[in-house]
């Protein structure tokens, strides 16, 4: 790995369905294997420059979203690399039987991409609020769970993957996102990014929690406190060597995810570390409940999705820990 963290964080110039797109042409102008699906949100994943580029290689679905993942296992087994996507909540919980068995089970080289998860579904409301779709895929044997935090991280996992094999769920914000990572940054499957040492507590973030965790840390290091981030982009496999090294450095954890605490982010970790060397873990997330309509701001407000709430968790961590 080779990354690089911005000194300062302001929203990107470029929105991410749009780095997701550009990429994706990039990669099929030397790659004739590589093609995409969509399911009737052709403006809405902003995926029109690669159908008009594309035209052969681009299939609109329909809203028939188990199908569209059916279609690309199929063109898997024919020596294609297919990606697939849809938001959140119909990529995966319409899908979860044919990811499943079309794809994982029948170890097919499949790319699913959910868009608009957690709070940045916004202003769609509860039934497009996907607060569960990494938990739903969890437990699929075999399955690469990702979720970028902005576009450079996004661009360096798609051209990553242009030459896998396997399933892959990449979970995308679509629009502008904060930049946390400086051009040309590399990174490892699996590994987690050190963006931050510390020795009293671990903050553990993934997405658009990372900018949150980071100003957390810092007014955390103004009280005296030594609070290390993690970047846990990779949720599974997750990495369990670096989980076991800070639980040995910091003695306690935080994690920070846009998702439920159920079965997300928060778990792995806990699962993670009781394998190894048992720690407090604090979570801050969605405390099992449904997503509602609202803007991105007062969602984050709402739900606690904020550097303030991961303060407070990494207070009552380092008092667990002491206790």
């Amino acid at each position: 790995m080779s990354y690089t963290v911005k000194k300062t964080f302001e929203k990107e110039n470029v929105e991410m369905r749009a780095a997701y797109c550009a990429t994706l042409i990039e990669m099929a102008k030397s790659d004739e294997r590589i093609c995409v699906l969509d399911s009737d949100l052709v403006g809405s994943s902003g995926m029109k420059p690669f159908f008009k580029e594309f035209p052969e290689r681009a299939i609109d679905c329909g809203i028939q979203e188990n199908n569209m993942i059916g279609v690309a296992a199929g063109l898997s087994a024919a020596g294609m690399v297919p990606f697939a996507h849809s938001f959140a909540p119909f990529a995966v919980r319409r899908c979860l039987d044919q990811i499943f068995i079309s794809c994982a089970y029948a170890k097919l080289n499949v790319r699913i991409l959910g868009t608009d998860p957690g709070i940045t579904a916004a202003y769609n409301g509860g039934t497009h609020m996907p607060f569960e779709d990494m938990a739903a895929l969890m437990a699929v044997p075999e399955i690469t769970l990702v979720e970028p935090t902005d576009s450079v991280q996004l661009r360096w996992l798609l051209r990553e993957l242009k030459d896998a094999w396997g399933v892959y769920y990449i979970r995308m914000a679509r629009k502008l996102q904060t930049g946390v990572f400086e051009e040309g940054s590399r990174f490892e499957l699996g590994k987690a990014a050190v963006l931050r040492d510390g020795t009293d507590v671990c903050i553990v973030a993934s997405g658009i929690m990372v900018k949150e965790a980071l100003a957390a840390a810092e007014s955390l290091a103004g009280q005296g406190i030594s609070a290390a981030v993690l970047n846990t982009f990779t949720w599974k496999p997750i990495d369990d060597a670096a989980l076991a090294a800070y639980s040995a450095k910091c003695g306690c954890f935080v994690t920070a995810e846009n998702h439920n605490v159920v079965g997300g982010l928060g778990s792995a970790v806990a699962s993670s570390l009781a394998k190894s060397l048992p720690a407090p873990v604090e979570t801050v997330g969605v405390q099992d409940r449904f997503g509602q309509v609202g803007t991105e701001a007062w969602l984050r407000t709402e739900y606690e999705l904020t550097d303030r709430a991961i303060e407070r968790a990494a207070k009552r961590a380092i008092e667990r820990k002491r206790g």
